[in-house]
């Protein structure tokens, strides 16, 4: 399994990023080194057919086998930094394997102190998985035609560790949008703040250097 490293120069916290669908980690570049300048090293998975990893292209995989991919990952970074609190990031796909992840994995669960989820999808509540028990940053674009908005609202409500941030005039692909320097932000200052007391949910209303590596460690060119 092929995996990225963004690394921070004096990192204060460490970021595992998990793809949607049809995505890997090369398409977060961007976002990856706004993160390094504020001192966030950032792990990007490519998951079964994804980017350079191996398995049919584009194919869905089980996702357990996603989630355990993503307890892999947060093992190997948690290896390099042991010291560091971890927040786990997920878009579309990668959202509800970082929801499964938390739920089934212990490796997982042991590690992550705060989960940022984006346009999550409908499966996960319907699923049965209740939020995630550490403090949580959802954000959901209110035009998002992929992933309806309005179950993802009723489940972002049913937990006090929840804040629900809805963005108007923005869909599915929220960090490949107009507004993904904006919610970079909100995202940084999230994975930055040193107390975890966040309210139910609040509504926002507005119109390195890369190194690639395997699942064993070798840099991978």
């Amino acid at each position: 399994m092929h995996y990225r490293v963004w690394p921070a120069g004096s990192p204060h916290t460490v970021a595992v990023l998990l793809h949607g669908l049809g995505q890997c980690s090369a398409d977060y570049h961007r976002f990856a080194r706004a993160l390094n300048r504020c001192g966030i090293t950032v792990f990007g998975i490519d998951q079964i057919g994804h980017g350079l990893s191996e398995g049919e292209w584009h194919a869905m995989a089980p996702i357990e086998d996603l989630a355990s991919n993503a307890s892999a990952l947060i093992g190997l970074a948690a290896a390099e930094h042991p010291h560091l609190p971890f927040v786990l990031i997920g878009h579309s796909l990668g959202a509800g394997t970082a929801v499964v992840a938390l739920a089934e994995e212990p490796g997982a669960s042991a590690r992550i102190a705060r989960v940022v989820l984006l346009g999550t999808p409908e499966q996960v509540p319907v699923q049965g998985y209740s939020p995630p028990p550490v403090p949580t940053l959802v954000l959901h674009g209110a035009d998002d035609r992929r992933a309806p908005i309005a179950p993802i609202r009723a489940w972002a409500g049913t937990s006090p560790t929840c804040r629900l941030i809805e963005i108007d005039d923005a869909g599915h692909d929220l960090l490949h949008e107009p507004v993904h320097r904006r919610l970079t932000r909100e995202i940084i200052e999230f994975a930055r703040a040193e107390d975890d007391r966040v309210p139910v949910r609040s509504r926002d209303v507005h119109r390195p250097r890369t190194v690639g590596r395997s699942a064993v460690g070798v840099p991978v060119r």
